[in-house]
């Protein structure tokens, strides 16, 4: 490895950032999350810093342990793991990559006009993935091989409110929350019963210490279907799966973008999630939340994508410290971006974030 970017060393330590996430106290360092890192961006990490040093890419567990050495080398105290084979289809709509890092593919955005599922003969030939059939393979290497200074979040999850848009298209799904409700709640039935069974096997493992449900609810100004249709349809969901969560000893997390402000106590008291996830500047400051709601449930990232994007790498420095001397006391904050490492995003700032984040240990 060379080059590297960072003033100090950050080993990884799934205990304390358990206990940060619990808000026991104040931690010793920070801790740090994403939800993802594209894959453009790990490829660029890599390279840049020689992390695939002794790594052979005709290794059927190649993958694997580039994500191991990635999130070592970027200070993460844990490595994302899933079920394969449970993935369901949609209309997708591809378009030109525009970003630095361009995806050769294009980017994916969802048809909203219409999904596979609108009527209820689409519901009974929809192709549902059957979580009995999964792939565990990659939660099964990383229960035998990872760190043991590490552990797994079990994730990406729990899509509700997003599966329902998705597989009937929003503008389908909100026609149908006054003119079909009976196949809108035999979605949301079907969708409760995969998610249970692939959470249940995420706790099966005992690497497995945090589940990250992933849904997003809202846009900049509210929810994008009333509150009370979420308290009907989508939020029971993510309450099941907080309740396994819990009983099993582990944590929950809940990404969701949007101005959720009508249904946080609904989060926090009902669902009981153990963190919020995902603040755009333009809804909240992640600031302001930690004071106000800082006591009763983790916040976890913050700084801005646009900001990110657009600031020079001394704003994000000083932004870093700013948001970390609000956040960090008590614990029940970990320091990352506000949506994902996305492949637009500057790496430089982002391991500028990152570096920040040290020094402030």
């Amino acid at each position: 490895m060379s080059n590297n970017p960072f003033a100090r060393l950050c080993d990884p330590d799934w205990q304390a950032f358990l206990s940060c996430l619990r808000r026991e106290g104040t931690p010793r360092r920070v801790h740090h999350i994403e939800i993802y890192l594209d894959e453009e961006i790990k490829q660029l990490l890599c390279a840049r810093f020689e992390l695939l040093a002794g790594l052979d890419p005709a290794d059927r567990y190649f993958a694997l342990k580039r994500e191991v050495a990635l999130q070592r080398f970027l200070g993460y105290d844990y490595v994302g793991g899933k079920l394969e084979g449970v993935d369901l289809s949609f209309n997708w709509l591809n378009v030109e990559d525009t970003a630095g890092a361009k995806r050769e593919a294009g980017r994916r955005y969802i048809n909203e006009h219409r999904g596979p599922i609108t009527n209820w003969e689409e519901f009974e030939s929809y192709p549902w993935p059957d979580p009995a059939r999964a792939d565990a393979g990659l939660l099964e290497w990383y229960e035998k091989n990872l760190p043991d200074d590490m552990c797994v979040i079990g994730g990406l999850t729990g899509h509700f409110a997003e599966d329902l848009s998705w597989l009937m298209g929003y503008e389908t799904f909100c026609i149908a929350l006054f003119e079909q409700r009976d196949l809108v709640a035999a979605i949301a039935e079907r969708l409760t019963n995969m998610y249970r069974d692939v959470v249940r096997q995420y706790l099966a493992f005992d690497r497995v210490k945090i589940v990250w449900g992933t849904d997003d609810m809202g846009f900049r100004s509210g929810t994008l279907i009333s509150p009370n249709d979420l308290r009907e349809f989508v939020l029971p969901g993510h309450k099941m799966l907080a309740e396994m969560c819990h009983a099993a000893g582990r944590l929950y997390l809940l990404h969701s973008c949007g101005k959720l402000t009508d249904i946080y106590l609904d989060i926090v008291n009902d669902v009981r999630a153990d963190a919020k996830h995902s603040f755009e500047d333009t809804i909240e400051d992640v600031r302001d939340v930690k004071r106000e709601w800082g006591t009763r449930i983790a916040l976890l990232g913050g700084l801005d994508m646009d900001f990110i994007c657009r600031a020079s790498e001394a704003e994000v420095r000083a932004r870093t410290r700013a948001t970390l001397e609000v956040c960090q006391p008590g614990g029940g904050y970990c320091l990352g971006t506000g949506n994902s490492v996305a492949n637009y995003i500057s790496v430089e700032n982002y391991l500028a974030m990152l570096d920040e984040g040290r020094r402030f240990s």
